[in-house]
């Protein structure tokens, strides 16, 4: 499996505003990996990745800087990298894909606004300028736990580091802040968790060397790929803890039928016949909705998927599309005010569209393994977190 996408992003961030060089081994190779990379570049970072599996970082120098910076469709970029431009007087421009400007970002700016910066837009594109002159605020963080995290990476560099205040509805996916307090700690930094509140002295960010574990959220299309088939998938390194959201997969996909087991080679899951129906509250794990409506599509009960109100703001709206792909294809999905509702039918041919978002590709690839006639419009968006994806695909079925 490729390295975490989640795990990198921080690593990178977290390198570039270390007090000395740094080096990340496992990085993720793609494209989201790579608009992170160029976006530090463009805020003067020097990364040495010519070496594939060991990258060099040199750390930031704040300086007056006036760039440019592409967010793709990144939610790490479009979110953890305009605190850390406004760590220095000057103007960073952002921009993105054209469904980029769909992505809520208006919290992180009101927020970076609320701290003293110069913020010209609401959405990509935008501008910022620093410096950051205040240390209070208060944001709405309920639609995405990317906002707390972002400004949580930089705080330590603030003149007076952060406390930061989070007043609204649940933080979806929240076990991605402790991932980001989690780095923090690993490099010094004492991060003051409360009801709600983090409070971030100014301090040092510790140089180090990170080794990057696989992206656990990534695997769970080939382990769905196993109970669908009734066939194996194992994943090396598979971690005993972890501070990945998808380290709970192997527990929310062998909810539909099948087992589970931890061994020398890693996780194995093994299919064992049909699929049952789940119900299954997603909201820290959001990621998989796409797998697990997939999973739901091909059982033989129906299931509810609920907590995922937010991903309606992700790569694309994905209850919608998800909602529209199953039901072309004969099969009967309802969206609920935050979730799923899917009562199997059997499935025909037909166009699975992808929306250029890879969570989508992997969806249409599991249902296309067991029903005849399927076809993607573009495997290319699953490139987003494994370029590889297409090949390894082909790869697993014998």
């Amino acid at each position: 499996m490729p390295g975490s996408k989640s795990a990198t992003a921080r690593a990178l961030v977290l390198s570039a505003l270390a007090d000395g060089p740094g080096t990340i081994q496992g990085g993720l190779s793609a494209r989201d990996a790579d608009l992170m990379i160029g976006g530090l570049r463009a805020l003067g970072i020097r990364i040495d990745d010519t070496n594939p599996d060991r990258w060099q970082i040199a750390p930031f120098r704040p300086e007056r800087i006036y760039g440019s910076v592409d967010c793709g469709l990144a939610g790490t970029v479009m979110r953890f990298l305009p605190p850390m431009a406004a760590l220095t007087p000057g103007s960073v421009r952002f921009s993105g894909d054209p469904a980029a400007s769909a992505r809520p970002m208006s919290p992180m700016l009101d927020g970076l606004r609320k701290l003293g910066v110069v913020v010209i837009g609401d959405a990509l594109p935008f501008s910022i300028s620093g410096p950051v002159r205040a240390r209070d605020v208060t944001i709405d963080s309920s639609t995405s736990s990317q906002f707390v995290s972002g400004l949580l990476l930089s705080a330590p560099r603030f003149p007076e580091g952060l406390r930061l205040r989070h007043v609204g509805g649940p933080i979806p996916s929240a076990p991605h802040i402790d991932m980001t307090i989690a780095a923090l700690a690993a490099r010094g930094v004492p991060v003051v968790v409360g009801h709600d509140t983090w409070d971030v002295p100014p301090s040092r960010i510790a140089a180090r060397h990170e080794r990057i574990e696989p992206d656990l959220t990534t695997a769970a299309v080939f382990l769905a790929a196993a109970l669908i088939t009734t066939g194996m998938m194992t994943i090396p390194g598979w971690p005993a803890s972890s501070t990945q959201p998808g380290l709970a997969a192997p527990d929310i996909l062998t909810s539909f039928g099948g087992t589970k087991a931890y061994g020398a080679e890693g996780l194995t899951l093994a299919g064992q016949g049909q699929l049952r129906g789940v119900d299954v509250d997603l909201r820290q794990n959001s990621e998989l909705t796409p797998v697990v409506a997939a999973l739901a599509a091909l059982a033989n009960t129906p299931s509810r998927i609920r907590g995922v109100a937010h991903i309606r703001g992700h790569e694309t709206n994905r209850l919608a599309a998800l909602r529209v792909e199953i039901n072309a294809l004969g099969g009967v999905c309802e969206e609920t005010t935050d979730g799923l509702i899917i009562r199997p039918r059997r499935l025909h041919p037909g166009v699975w569209h992808t929306y250029g978002d890879h969570r989508m590709v992997h969806a249409g690839a599991l249902i296309g393994l067991v029903t005849p006639g399927i076809e993607l419009d573009d495997i290319t968006s699953a490139t987003k977190t494994m370029p590889t994806f297409p090949r390894v695909w082909r790869e697993i079925i014998w």
